[in-house]
């Protein structure tokens, strides 16, 4: 476990005070290790183009995880299965990106991050080929999920490079127009798949990923470097000898990643983010399921513009959440001369306690209660949105830099416990609302919301004193 006294990027801890190495102008610095962080040198237009290629590939990967929805029915029928067998596979899909990164972040270490990342990408091309001319039940099952084990990968490796070139005070800004990619192919994937499925064949769908990802795969050959970040694991002197297949298996022991979860800021902050995305893939998944039965929506085209409004509100609270929370480093730095990487958590509390669980509701019970017409729960989608992605931004930029030099396993590790969520959302928000009503369905997604809201204080507050905690207990 990382020992937070010599962690080559550390928030360094003195008499409960914290040192910020990649602030050079920060008065309580002794050493400055900006200039050893290759990837703070290069230049803006480079920066941006980097930014730009690894949220495009979090919009692929995370389109394929929602645009079959208007097209269950379809699916459903050609391969002669039902809407909830389809909807349980495409839980399998979360699952399997949660995962995904006790894949790929041993190949990382052991290729490189350029290489490990280009890999994934022509993974994700060849899986969505596989889909799209799927023949069988089985085929189209076993190439989803395959294309599901690339997913986390753009997330984790995304998040990674965009800490290694975007300094802290704003690094959240780069994340928020990173998360765009994550939010926007969620969003749009519905609406897309439904306009295609009315005029054409649903194996379009996965056609045009194809093409979504193969233009991903050109970018990234062009544009992803190979940074070396000062605080990556496997040091390049490593990777230049020849390991043994032991030291290979050691590479991949996933313990790597799950022991970061003894760290109890770390985790509260990972279930957090698990506890959001249950909101997100419920309403998601449930939208067609509701809105068809409940306002005589017929086609999956009229049914796939609600997508629309929770799109908007994802992409407006992605930025909107990445200027507050360099914001709100910039305003703690002012304070006490020095930043904390616990600081920026405070910019989502408003969100968290407020405009997210407040939309939720409102969205819950005017369907429950038929109240509203269609114009209300839409309009609450949009805030739902805003709310949820304003809350996120913080908490994911948190996990790139509380812990520096563990940087891949600890974002590797939220993946996990949020996708978990993700999936079990996915798969029980149908039979729920069936169940008890649409209305305390998502009351029950409030109710974690307000959960997390609490978490999120906890951090914030006490944060620096649990990683300290845990490294007099844990020694390793």
């Amino acid at each position: 476990m990382t020992d937070l006294g010599t962690d080559p990027e550390k928030t360094t801890l003195q008499s409960g005070r914290a040192e910020d190495p990649e602030n050079p102008s920060n008065p309580l610095q002794k050493t400055q290790t900006h200039p050893n962080l290759p990837g703070f040198s290069l230049p803006t237009w480079r920066k941006a183009i980097i930014l730009f290629v690894v949220s495009w590939m979090t919009l692929a990967v995370t389109f394929s995880s929602t645009s079959l929805l208007p097209a269950t029915p379809e699916i459903a029928i050609e391969f002669g299965t039902t809407a909830e067998t389809l909807n349980i596979t495409n839980a399998g899909v979360l699952l399997a990106m949660g995962f995904s990164s006790l894949i790929w972040g041993p190949l990382t270490m052991l290729l490189g991050r350029r290489k490990s990342y280009i890999s994934s990408v022509a993974v994700l091309v060849g899986c969505s080929i596989g889909t799209a001319g799927a023949r069988s039940m089985a085929m189209f099952t076993a190439f989803r999920v395959l294309s599901g084990l690339t997913g986390t990968s753009f997330m984790v490796s995304g998040q990674t490079v965009l800490a290694d070139i975007f300094e802290p005070v704003v690094r959240g800004t780069a994340v928020g127009f990173f998360m765009l990619g994550t939010v926007t192919g969620p969003a749009v994937g519905p609406c897309i798949g439904g306009v295609i499925v009315t005029f054409s064949s649903w194996r379009n769908i996965y056609w045009l990923q194809t093409a979504m990802a193969g233009l991903g795969l050109i970018l990234a050959v062009i544009f992803v470097p190979e940074i070396q970040s000062e605080v990556d694991d496997l040091k390049e002197d490593e990777k230049k000898k020849k390991l043994t297949p032991w030291e290979i298996v050691k590479v991949f022991n996933p313990t790597r990643t799950f022991r970061l979860w003894l760290y109890p800021n770390m985790l509260l902050s990972f279930i957090t983010c698990g506890l959001l995305s249950t909101f997100l893939y419920g309403l998601l998944s449930s939208a067609r399921t509701i809105f068809n039965p409940r306002f005589n929506l017929t086609s999956a085209l009229v049914s796939g513009l609600f997508f629309l409004s929770p799109g908007a509100g994802f992409l407006t609270g992605s930025i909107l959440g990445g200027r507050l929370s360099d914001a709100t480093v910039r305003k703690y730095m002012r304070i006490r001369g020095f930043r904390l990487p616990q600081d920026r958590l405070n910019s989502g509390i408003v969100m968290l306690f407020l405009v997210l669980p407040g939309a939720t509701l409102v969205y819950a019970w005017t369907l429950e209660t038929e109240k509203g017409g269609m114009a209300v729960p839409i309009v609450a989608a949009f805030f739902g949105g805003v709310g949820l992605m304003g809350s996120f931004n913080g908490l994911n930029t948190y996990a790139a830099e509380a812990l520096p030099s563990k940087r891949f396993e600890v974002i590797s590790g939220k993946y996990i416990i949020q996708y978990i969520f993700s999936a079990g959302a996915s798969g029980l928000v149908v039979p729920m609302v069936d169940a008890i009503g649409v209305g305390w369905t998502f009351t029950i997604c409030a109710v974690m919301t307000l959960t997390g809201a609490c978490f999120v204080v906890v951090v914030a507050r006490w944060g620096i004193d649990m990683q300290r905690w845990v490294e007099r207990r844990f020694p390793l």
